[in-house]
């Protein structure tokens, strides 16, 4: 395989370990930052980096945003992003080679086809598709092994409209190996990093949340939530409990979900987390008997206002 031309725009945590993996499998690395420290430490390394972004002699070549987007509140900060985005496409416009531009920043779907397409079209002149290609390729780093996570990956999610540029990312990941999905719509690599980051957070807090029942009662949660890892369904197999619009039923998820509730107010424990499980599973019971009494309607011929 070719080595490649790599630009990573942002040079954090993210933006490093991901130029240092393309780096290290060959390919030909160039970081951008605005910081001038961060700049002058990457050299320092002997490594090219740059406060700017110039595309006028350069081949066709990938660049990947890794800028940050912090939360503002309830919501992304996209300031930094979006200011990326318009020095890339500034940079597209100076250029005459074919450059495939990669989302790997975590951002909230829909972003890279409603902020950074337009912003990238208006600042270069150019057309998504035509002048430059675009595509998601969200990270799965750890801030404490980002280079060894980005060289030996156990998943890799790409996603375009572009299958051109589909095919040239797969080209270009594949050889780190790891299970490799792809997506024609970027909102559902989007997704997936969303969620992703969001379950992790969901099953920490679950186990902080039994964990303030276990210590009220006087019990060491260690060894129980070493052995629920092993025996419950929802640890042990990936499919499980995946499939959206589907509340849970039966006798034993209802049951024990209230039922612990009503325990661990009698102990005085506040559960939140949990009562939002069970809050959650009703309206979704709702839904669904919604829609099935709206298809049954709508099979005997039956119209509602």
């Amino acid at each position: 395989m070719q080595p490649s031309r790599v630009f990573v725009v942002g040079s954090g945590v993210v933006g490093t370990a991901t130029g240092m993996g393309f780096r290290a499998a060959g390919n030909t690395v160039t970081f951008i930052d605005i910081s001038v420290p961060r700049v002058c430490d990457l050299r320092a390394q002997g490594l090219d980096a740059r406060t700017e972004l110039d595309l006028a002699s350069e081949p066709d070549s990938f660049i990947f945003l890794t800028l940050p987007t912090p939360n503002a509140g309830r919501g992304y900060d996209l300031g930094a992003f979006a200011a990326g985005s318009a020095a890339v496409g500034r940079a597209l416009a100076g250029s005459s080679a074919r450059h495939t531009v990669v989302v790997r920043s975590t951002v909230a779907p829909g972003t890279t086809e409603e902020l950074v397409r337009p912003v990238l079209e208006e600042n270069s002149g150019m057309t998504a598709g035509d002048g430059f290609r675009l595509a998601t390729n969200p990270e799965f780093l750890r801030a404490v092994s980002a280079e060894e996570d980005f060289s030996h990956p156990w998943m890799t999610v790409i996603a375009s409209r572009d299958p051109q540029a589909v095919a040239q990312l797969r080209a270009l990941l594949a050889p780190f190996g790891g299970e490799m999905r792809t997506f024609s719509d970027p909102a559902e690599a989007e997704f997936v990093k969303c969620a992703h980051n969001i379950f992790n957070a969901t099953k920490i807090s679950f186990w902080n949340e039994m964990w303030l029942v276990a210590r009220e009662i006087g019990l060491d949660l260690d060894p129980i939530a070493a052995t629920v890892a092993k025996s419950a369904e929802g640890s042990i197999n990936p499919q499980y409990g995946i499939r959206g619009g589907a509340p849970y039923g039966g006798a034993c998820l209802p049951k024990d979900t209230r039922g612990f509730l009503g325990y661990s107010d009698a102990i005085g424990v506040d559960m939140p987390l949990l009562q939002a499980v069970v809050e959650t599973n009703e309206r979704l019971e709702n839904v669904v008997k919604q829609e099935v009494e709206a298809a049954g309607k709508a099979a005997s011929g039956i119209t509602t206002a």
